[in-house]
């Protein structure tokens, strides 16, 4: 369970524990409250994850098992049929969209050419998949960071998510929002993946170890594009707007995550909590708690007011109307 943690799986609810305890303390999985660092390795990442089974599941599927010189692979599709694939589905919105796809799909390592020669194209060209999606694995296989070979000798490892840069000079690869929108993000280039596995093809990626998500990293940010005082929440003509909701908790709490100080702002909601049926939104400022005004306080001040409350809070909050 600590492997859980310090891989940014799970928390203590109220973050006030980074290390697991035997205890009768309260933990959650960090993508249930939203508060899972989602870097731009995984986004793409779970783009791919999501056509991969999107594929699978829809009658003649272009994922087939094909030859190619003598040799069966398992899970390929052509270049084109792909991108033609992509833009019907409307996952991209045309051929230059979805060849940028495949290619950070290919340089995030789960899509492959065959014999790891060529970079995606729209061609005739034959990929795979490197990942086997639907794969049951054992914990102590994916957290086992003593033991490089459990993942490397591993073709269907759930975590190829490191980018190989096989061009010189700065290179750009996806980011991915869960609404299909593709947005181009410059990226400076890193040292070559096979320069450090010592390998002449600039085309295949290794699989790297779970580490792939530094400390520095994993610490979720705050989702505020910019700080806001009191003095402009309160400003008359302020572009904000005042809402009361009332939240009945549940066996695991109310679902949504406090942070920041004077003004606490809501960082993270859980989509299936009862926080976010009452209609709170991230970035919304919490103005009162049970009627008492909090403004002035930091976040663990109001957590407290909270968590030694009634089950039913009343809170309000500021929400901007821009």
């Amino acid at each position: 369970m600590q492997k859980l943690m310090d891989h940014y799986i799970i928390h203590h609810v109220c973050d006030e524990h980074s290390d697991y305890k035997d205890a009768k303390l309260l933990y959650r999985f960090r993508k249930d409250d939203g508060t899972f660092p989602l870097n731009k390795d995984v986004k793409v990442f779970l783009r791919g994850q999501s056509l991969y089974e999107t594929l699978i599941n829809v009658e003649d599927s272009i994922l087939k098992a094909r030859e190619e010189n003598s040799v069966k692979y398992q899970r390929t599709f052509l270049g084109c049929e792909m991108i033609d694939w992509l833009i019907q589905e409307g996952e991209t919105a045309n051929r230059k969209e979805a060849v940028e796809l495949g290619r950070a799909l290919l340089e995030h390592g789960i899509i492959q050419h065959v014999s790891s020669k060529h970079h995606f194209f729209d061609s005739n060209l034959l990929y795979q998949f490197r990942i086997n999606f639907r794969r049951r694995r054992r914990l102590t296989e994916l957290l086992n960071e003593n033991s490089p070979r459990a993942l490397s000798e591993s073709p269907d490892s759930p975590f190829c998510l490191r980018k190989l840069n096989p061009e010189q000079g700065n290179s750009s690869f996806l980011s991915v929002q869960p609404n299909k929108e593709i947005k181009m993000v410059s990226a400076v280039r890193r040292s070559s993946v096979t320069s450090l596995a010592g390998s002449s093809n600039p085309y295949f990626i290794p699989t790297p170890s779970l580490g792939f998500l530094p400390a520095a990293e994993c610490n979720p940010k705050s989702v505020l594009k910019r700080p806001v005082t009191n003095e402009e929440l309160l400003s008359p003509g302020a572009p904000y707007i005042k809402k009361t909701l009332t939240i009945v908790g549940d066996a695991v709490g109310w679902g949504f995550v406090v942070r920041g100080g004077r003004p606490c702002h809501i960082q993270a909601v859980d989509p299936g909590g009862p926080a976010a049926a009452a209609g709170m939104k991230v970035c919304q400022f919490v103005f009162s708690v049970n009627g008492t005004y909090v403004l002035h306080l930091d976040y663990p001040t109001i957590s407290s007011l909270i968590m030694t409350g009634p089950r039913t809070l009343v809170l309000e909050v500021m929400e901007a109307t821009e």
